[in-house]
Parts: structure tokens; sequence; C-alpha cells
């Protein structure tokens, strides 16, 4: 029985070695240009246009043809998508699914809202190639996926906000204030998938001893952490210093976001999703 795992691009994870996997990209679109976060996007490149860029700029989710050609050829689909608060990734995902059990009727799909993005969505992608891979029956893996999504968590340190104001995610005040007092926010991914703010801090290192208490607070102990930055690859490696300076056995990883992530974290902005002690 062929399975496949499916992500958006809002994961950051465009391949999954081992797996039957596919990503399906989402698009940032511009007055003057298109771009498709299929992996080979210049990611930070991009971010650096839009930082000067003074049009209008928003961004595009995967449309049903788009999921069902991701589910094609699969007799199991465990699919995982950015929070259905920020797009419609997810409902396109679940028409899909529909669409696609109606034409393979021996088929089953089951649609994970994360309620996230960026690295917590790679936790979820990676622990179900684990349980597939463990040999669980389809209802087991549903149950178990739902029951390890209660223990992850997304927070992030962004140095401007300027696309969330944009797009209506956070106050355009709110932003121009961060701005022009140099200030950093840290946030996370809420229990219904919106982005809420934690505090503000002055300076980098500052925001990285902030992310640190909140994962301590948020129990993390000694699980894996997936850090992804838009063009601070020195921010990165520095917290993931002090992560293994204060969790002893911290599994910690940094990588690159991609399009969707670079777009709303913008330049300098750091997301990392962790497991909390289960």
């Amino acid at each position: 029985m062929k399975t496949k795992i499916v992500v958006d691009s809002s994961s950051n994870l465009y391949e999954l070695p081992g797996a039957e996997f596919a990503c399906v990209p989402l698009k940032i679109v511009t007055d003057e240009q298109e771009y498709l976060d299929d992996g080979h996007l210049d990611a930070v490149g991009m971010a650096q246009t839009l930082r000067s860029y003074k049009g209008k700029t928003t961004t595009s989710c995967p449309n049903v043809a788009d999921w069902l050609a991701a589910y094609e050829g699969a007799e199991q689909v465990f699919a995982v998508t950015i929070t259905g608060t920020l797009s419609g990734s997810y409902n396109a995902a679940l028409l899909a699914a529909e669409e696609y059990k109606a034409d393979h009727p021996e088929a089953r799909v089951f649609v994970l809202d994360s309620l996230s993005a960026g690295p917590e969505c790679r936790l979820l992608a990676e622990r179900l190639q684990q349980l597939v891979e463990s040999g669980m029956d389809f209802d087991a893996v549903c149950e178990e996926i739902l029951a390890y999504k209660k223990h992850t968590h997304l927070l992030f340190s962004l140095e401007s906000l300027a696309n969330l104001a944009r797009n209506g995610r956070v106050k355009p005040a709110v932003a121009a204030v961060a701005r022009m007092l140099g200030i950093r926010v840290i946030g996370r991914a809420s229990e219904s998938g919106e982005l809420e703010v934690l505090c503000k801090t002055r300076g980098e290192h500052g925001a990285l001893e902030r992310i640190v208490l909140e994962m301590k607070a948020g129990g993390f102990t000694n699980g894996k952490v997936h850090i992804a930055h838009c063009g601070n690859p020195e921010a990165a490696k520095r917290l993931k210093l002090m992560l293994h300076a204060v969790f002893e056995g911290a599994q910690v990883d940094v990588s690159e976001c991609g399009g969707l992530c670079s777009y709303y974290a913008e330049l300098g902005g750091l997301m990392v999703g962790y497991e909390e002690n289960q």
C-alpha cells in the first residue's frame, strides 16, 4: 500500500528522504513579480528585494488541483498545512481530499491543520514519517499525530513586521514603532493558530535569551529543535549553542527559511519549532 506524506511549502521542507513525499508550493505575489516557493527560490534574495519594495504584496495558497496532483498515486495520504487562520491552504487540502476519495473510493486522506508554520510543520511531517515506518495502521497514525501536535510549538523573533502589517496580521502602527525603535518582536503560534506577540526586546542577544526562557517555560527539556532563519545564520548558530548549553541532549539543527516563511519572517527573522517533554 502506497502511503504519501504531503506538506505545503510553509514547512520549509521540500524533500523527506526515505518517504513518499510531496511539497505543494505557495506563492508570494507583487504587482511586478510572482515568486513560487518550490524549493528553488532564492528566498533571501526575494526578502532583500521586498524590503525596499513599495507596492502591494500578498501570498497565494495552493488550489485544489495542486493538492490533488500531490495526492495522486497514493492509497493513504497524510497532509500537513500552514495554519488555517493565515491561509486557505488547509481548506483547499480538505476539498482536494474529498475529491480524491470520491475518485478513489479505497483511498484514505487525513489533513492536519498545523495551526502553525515553518519548523513546527517540519516536526509534524517527520513524526508522520516515523509513525508510518513503524507499521501503524491509518487510524492509529491519525490518533498519534494529533496527540503529538499537542506537544509541539513555534516561537519566532522578528526584526521587521512590515509584511505582517501589509497583510493585516499586525497593526501598521505597531510595525512602524518597532522599526523606528529597533525593537525585536518575540512571539509564538497560539493554540488557535494565530500570531501572538509575547514581548518586545532591544538587541539580538536579548531576543535569543528570551527564546530560551520561553522554551524552558513551554516544557522543553531535551527533544528536537528546528531553527529556521532568513538571512541570519550567525544568530541561528548562537541560539543553537545557547540551547545546547542550557538543555543537555537537545537535538538542534539549523536551516534556512523557504519563500513563504522568509516573506513573513523577513530578513533577520528566526523561527523555532520544538517538541516539549511528553
